[in-house]
């Protein structure tokens, strides 16, 4: 029972659209219809600013990193991937907005991360940050993570939960990346603006 209740949980709570929401009260506008019709972080802050992408990210992080810590503090580590799993899910698809589409689940991914394994986590933050500073892409940086991280996680020694949640979050990442990616090889891929506002 325990676990069911944490793996619904954590699809209800990927589930909730905090930047479709924001936008929506705040500027009575529908994120879906900017950018690249996305309700995550990156169109967020591109489309209006690090006012609304600031607490856009922490809060999609947190989408993944609560029901993964309560998964494996309560449970187990398998649970706690199970219950990532599910939160990005729910992102990608979320309840609220009828199953139509989310977001890319990368913050959601990296919560899940500092919520079953802290060190993989901060790892896969920095390779973020760096790569995204060098480029300018935050789809690049995202799949440069998405890449990476399971052998970063096999090399730690990471438990089997961890190290297949990071192969299949990392695929998850780069199939809901394939339009970038053609935008990347056609030259037509923006590169991310720090707006101010």
């Amino acid at each position: 029972m325990t676990t069911a209740l944490v793996l619904v949980g954590a699809y209800l709570i990927g589930s909730v659209p905090f930047g479709y929401w924001a936008v929506l009260a705040l500027k009575g506008e529908d994120v879906r219809a900017a950018g690249s019709g996305s309700i995550g972080t990156t169109n967020v802050w591109r489309n209006y600013g690090r006012r609304y992408g600031i607490p856009v990210v922490l809060l999609d992080i947190a989408k993944g990193f609560v029901p993964a810590f309560i998964g494996t503090i309560v449970v187990d580590e398998l649970v706690g991937a199970l219950a990532g799993g599910l939160a990005m899910l729910g992102h990608w698809r979320p309840l609220f907005l009828g199953f139509r589409k989310g977001g890319k689940a990368v913050a959601t991914a990296a919560g899940t991360f500092f919520g079953i394994a802290t060190l993989l986590g901060l790892i896969a933050l920095g390779l973020w940050l760096t790569t995204f500073l060098v480029t300018r892409y935050a789809s690049v940086a995202s799949m440069v993570v998405a890449v990476a991280l399971p052998f970063v996680a096999l090399a730690l020694g990471e438990p089997w939960p961890v190290l297949v949640f990071a192969s299949a979050a990392g695929f998850a990442v780069l199939l809901l990346h394939r339009p970038n990616l053609a935008r990347l090889r056609a030259g037509t891929e923006s590169r991310f603006r720090l707006r101010r506002a």
